[in-house]
């Protein structure tokens, strides 16, 4: 379980978890991004760098977040001794009140806005019509401004699917 939230927490840069999973998984990751930034000083087909990657893929499986981590967060935390991650505290689970937390990477804050401006800016460009039940209504009054050839369906003869149907029940009991 630590792995796999450890392999979540690199790649997506915060999750939610329960206080006492988050603070177990802190030391555990934060071992894992110290690794990494040893690898920063080393060439690129050096021992150094090379025992750093299969230290850290001892711990997590997945190739990509492996690559992230070298290749974005341990760059990230070059000049940083030590703190990546962060845990907060966002109340009780609701079915056994257990304390919630949020754990995530420094310097992978969460803007709530950032999606809102992005949502805001394409609505303002080019604004939908509500369908509401009148306006629905007035469509189907006017004729909803199809064309009359696809609103029709061409008929089907009853006798070309097989015949007459029996509408007689079956017997109870089976056979």
């Amino acid at each position: 379980m630590l792995r796999n939230q450890a392999s979540d927490l690199i790649k997506y840069g915060r999750i939610k978890t329960t206080v006492a999973r988050g603070k177990e998984l802190r030391p555990f990751v934060e071992r894992l991004i110290t690794i990494a930034k040893r690898s920063l000083t080393a060439e690129e087909g050096s021992i150094k760098h090379v025992n750093a990657r299969r230290m850290v893929a001892v711990d997590i499986v997945d190739k990509a977040v492996v690559k992230t981590l070298f290749t974005d967060i341990a760059p990230r935390y070059a000049d940083r001794k030590g703190g990546y991650t962060r845990l907060l505290r966002t109340g009780f689970r609701r079915g056994d009140s257990a304390e919630k937390a949020e754990i995530e990477l420094l310097g992978s804050e969460f803007d709530p806005n950032a999606k809102t401006k992005d949502v805001a800016e394409g609505e303002a460009a080019e604004p939908k019509p509500k369908k509401t039940v009148g306006g629905r209504i007035r469509q189907a009054l006017s004729g909803g401004g199809r064309k009359a050839e696809t609103t029709t369906k061409p008929k089907v003869d009853k006798s070309a699917k097989g015949g007459k149907r029996v509408t007689t029940p079956r017997k109870a009991g089976g056979s």
